[in-house]
């Protein structure tokens, strides 16, 4: 197995690849902005770093979110691409699991959240590392209040909204080694992961507006 995986969900902009063993080489950038430009140089740089070259991945596995609709479909559409040109399966795994997975809480449960924008952020709750509770949600910080009161907090999202969730644990970020290796876990134990496809779970900020005036000649 030589499995590559990837993660543009978030603002961490995340590679790693996986021997089935372990994690060989990573590589993590924080800018939510420059997804379109950091990805395929950080795969160059974590086949390079592994001394291989991209035609020996076997598989890949994508953070499907949930996530703001630009930078979630660069990854996936770049796993897509990959996993056409290679023939090669293409796996999705939900972004909020990776970062559940890589928490340093030794005990459930506690809550994942990434930062959604518009004051909102998207949240599920875990009963341990590996166990979701509840199906990935968007929401207000202060509308769940009630439901994550005594939790502890895993991510980004998390940090930005203290009085909802005021004991907040590492890792910010996402990274693609977590989600190799939950990836590379949950296959060798036969379980079928998800298609990739994206969590959005709103509509895109970017619209077509209405009732614009037609300025071509008729």
């Amino acid at each position: 197995m030589l499995l590559l995986a990837l993660d543009t969900a978030t603002p961490a902009v995340t590679v790693a690849l996986h021997d089935g063993a372990a994690v060989i080489a990573s590589s993590s950038q924080v800018d939510a902005r420059r997804h379109g430009e950091l990805l395929l140089p950080a795969v160059d740089r974590v086949l390079a770093e592994a001394g291989v070259k991209l035609d020996a991945v076997t598989g890949i596995v994508t953070g499907i979110g949930p996530g703001p609709y630009t930078g979630l479909r660069v990854g996936l559409m770049t796993a897509d691409t990959f996993g056409l040109a290679l023939g090669v399966p293409v796996h999705g795994l939900c972004t909020l699991d990776a970062l559940a997975y890589a928490a340093d809480i030794e005990k459930g449960p506690f809550v994942v959240a990434t930062d959604a924008r518009r004051k909102e952020v998207y949240w599920a709750t875990y009963a341990d590392s590996r166990t979701r509770l509840t199906d990935p949600a968007v929401d207000r910080p202060a509308d769940i209040d009630e439901r994550v009161a005594g939790l502890p907090a895993v991510g980004a999202g998390a940090m930005l909204y203290p009085d909802t969730f005021p004991v907040v644990h590492e890792p910010e970020h996402v990274s693609a080694a977590a989600l190799a290796s939950l990836a590379v876990e949950r296959l060798a134990a036969g379980e079928e992961l998800p298609a990739p496809r994206p969590l959005y779970l709103r509509r895109p900020d970017a619209q077509v507006p209405r009732n614009y005036k037609v300025v071509t000649p008729k």
